[in-house]
């Protein structure tokens, strides 16, 4: 028997339109993950406290991904794409009064509201790829399609690393807290708009995608008119094991990405490495990443999607341990390492927790696994609080023979664990849930 084709050539355009919405969403993670450094240095915060730049980010997917699923349910997926859009530039516009007034709870307000937008564009585009063909090649071809956003990845940590990380003063001084206040006062100014520059020029470039998405047609039909009842849809949705534990899978997998990624420059500054030579680091993890995600959905014509879970989670975990109980530069690699193994994880999860639902069930299920994007706030504000158990350094102290900041990646590990087991889980029972 044949298999059906990845894209059919009628789906092709809108495939290719949707498909360069994902690189959006990772150029906005890309150039975040190294702000908490940066604002932990500028504003002489904790790492915890610098973890409310992850908390404002993922906390804005958990609040806005059931409206923005509500919303597509009862009108069109184009203009859930324009309303995603016009937040995301919004959001990304308010880092120029942010930086005018030097307040950091301004700064997260602009990346909450900027999520807002994020939210609504991954609820959009996610279930569309997945009903853009046939159901036996959706969770390869949701894979195709965020190939783009480690492209949108690599793009957004090099505008970091050459317009932001490069460029901070307040990075150049070993003691910076013990400046004069006036001298301190100017570096923090001129710093905070080092920080404000990348999100207003992302703010204008969302607005000139608005307007070419806006004035170009979206073969997208608007519905058949009936709705069905929200209640009975979540009820059906929960009766799924599947989807439950996928749920849970994706608020762990999401964790432990941000995690891995975020804290990669508190490893690094436990070695003495300057937080621009450790963003080398993570455009190294971001490579892996993309080379990852194509290797993964290539794989996926030979393997199910739950035998790949389960061998690159293992795989990730055997990493994180590396990571944890080997010190200095091999323990560092391991840890970039991490993002080869965890590129598929994503879309694989998403795929296996929607298999089988109607579009109108995937438009809410969507929201529930967006929704789960804010184990992306919620853990690395964990490991913040790890890392500070012994003061606001990342090696005050050791934590079972090693440095903090290595113990604190104990928290990614038990993600995978759990991520390979519910791999395992599917493959297991892919005859007994219903698909």
């Amino acid at each position: 028997m044949t298999r059906p084709k990845i894209v059919s050539k009628k789906a092709l355009l809108p495939f290719v339109l949707i498909t360069s919405l994902f690189a959006l969403w990772g150029f906005a993670n890309a150039v975040t993950d190294p702000m908490v450094q940066a604002f932990k240095k500028v504003l002489e915060l904790s790492n915890s406290q610098a973890a409310w730049v992850q908390m404002a980010f993922y906390g804005g997917y958990f609040c806005m991904a059931l409206p923005a699923a509500l919303f597509v349910r009862k009108y069109s997926y184009k203009v859930g794409i324009l309303i995603g859009l016009a937040l995301y530039a919004v959001g990304a516009l308010m880092f120029y009064p942010a930086a005018i007034m030097e307040k950091f709870w301004f700064f997260c307000l602009g990346l909450y509201v900027l999520t807002f937008g994020l939210a609504f564009l991954e609820t959009t585009a996610n279930p569309y790829i997945l009903a853009m063909g046939a159901r036996e090649t959706a969770t390869q071809r949701l894979n195709l399609a965020q190939v783009f956003n480690p492209v949108g990845l690599l793009l957004g940590l090099l505008i970091a690393q050459q317009f932001v990380l490069k460029k901070l003063q307040s990075d150049d001084i070993v003691d910076y807290s013990s400046l004069d206040p006036v001298k301190k006062a100017l570096i923090r100014t001129s710093d905070l708009m080092v920080i404000r520059d990348p999100y207003v020029v992302l703010g204008m470039v969302i607005l000139a995608v608005f307007v070419l998405i806006m004035v170009n047609k979206m073969p997208q039909a608007k519905g058949n008119g009936t709705i069905p009842s929200l209640k009975e849809t979540g009820r059906i949705l929960f009766q799924r094991p599947r989807y439950r534990l996928g749920i849970l899978a994706q608020i762990l997998y999401v964790g432990a990405q941000i995690m891995c990624w975020t804290y990669i420059y508190q490893y690094a500054e436990a070695m003495g490495m300057a937080s621009d030579i450790a963003a080398n680091y993570q455009f190294a993890a971001f490579i892996l990443f993309l080379v990852g995600r194509a290797i993964g959905t290539y794989l996926l014509r030979f393997l199910s999607p739950g035998k790949m879970l389960m061998w690159f989670s293992l795989m990730a975990g055997i990493c994180s341990l590396a990571a944890i109980f080997i010190e200095g530069h091999l323990g560092l690699l391991s840890l970039v390492g991490i993002s080869f193994f965890m590129s598929p994880m994503f879309p694989t999860i998403y795929g296996i927790a929607l298999n089988g639902l109607t579009e109108e069930e995937s438009k809410l299920g969507a929201a529930g696994l967006v929704m789960a994007i804010v184990g992306g706030a919620l853990m690395p504000k964990l490991q913040g609080m790890i890392i500070d158990i012994g003061g606001h350094g990342v090696a005050d102290t050791k934590i079972m023979g090693v440095a903090e900041v290595n113990y604190s990646f104990t928290l990614p590990l038990f993600c995978f664990a759990y991520i390979a087991w519910f791999g395992l889980d599917t493959l297991k029972n892919e005859h007994v849930w219903e698909i």
